[in-house]
């Protein structure tokens, strides 16, 4: 039976998740929901409503997991390839997840520079502690992102026990009830769009 995890992405930058080159990732961040999620779960991201942001209630976006990887796996697929970091590049090319990958099976992990290294890119312990503390990412070629204009949730979108399925707060909420996988596949779907919809919040407060 399908799952639901829900939880607020803090930090929109099109770092985690990454939405670009037909495929939403979920590479860093969020060891538990990384831990815990299999192919045919959902996985979505409502705003936050931290001051700056205020999009607290907004679908960030919502992808049904198609596959699970591990990191090395990762670095090695040529469909993610494009998915490495830039930081020299475009926005797009420069918030790449693909940054975890070793010289052997069992050797040290390294880091490529990325949103998750020390500013001048060298590798960042703590960050590739928590990441690759669970060596398992996942991947999905159905899912529709919004960004920072995502809609807002409906109020009938809950669990039997009354749980909204917008989550506020930290932490993430995890879901079995067959009626609300059933009301939000209705729901995504019935928006008429999938795959990369628009620019992540961040991209937009820049603009400002």
């Amino acid at each position: 039976m399908a799952r639901i995890y829900s939880y607020v992405v803090r930090y929109d930058s099109g770092f985690a998740p990454n939405p670009f080159y037909g495929y939403c990732t979920l590479a860093t961040c969020k060891p538990d929901i990384r831990r815990g999620a299999e192919v045919g779960d959902w996985v979505v991201g409502s705003g936050s409503n931290d001051r700056s942001i205020r999009r607290g209630g907004h679908l960030v976006y919502a992808m049904r997991v198609t596959e699970t990887t591990t990191f090395d796996d990762y670095a090695k697929d040529a469909r993610f390839e494009a998915k490495k970091p830039f930081r020299m590049g475009s926005r797009k090319q420069s918030c790449g997840d693909n940054i975890y990958f070793r010289k052997t099976p069992d050797g040290d992990w390294r880091q490529r520079d990325s949103f998750h290294s020390h500013a001048d890119g060298q590798l960042h312990p703590r960050h590739v502690a928590r990441d690759t503390g669970v060596n398992r990412l996942l991947i999905s070629n159905d899912f529709t992102y919004f960004g920072g204009s995502g809609p807002e949730f409906p109020d009938d979108l809950h669990d039997r026990d009354g749980r909204p399925l917008c989550k506020s707060g930290i932490g993430r909420s995890c879901f079995d009830d067959p009626q609300l996988v059933e009301a939000l596949e209705h729901w995504v779907r019935g928006f008429g769009v999938s795959g990369y919809q628009g620019p992540p919040q961040e991209w937009i407060s820049l603009r400002g």
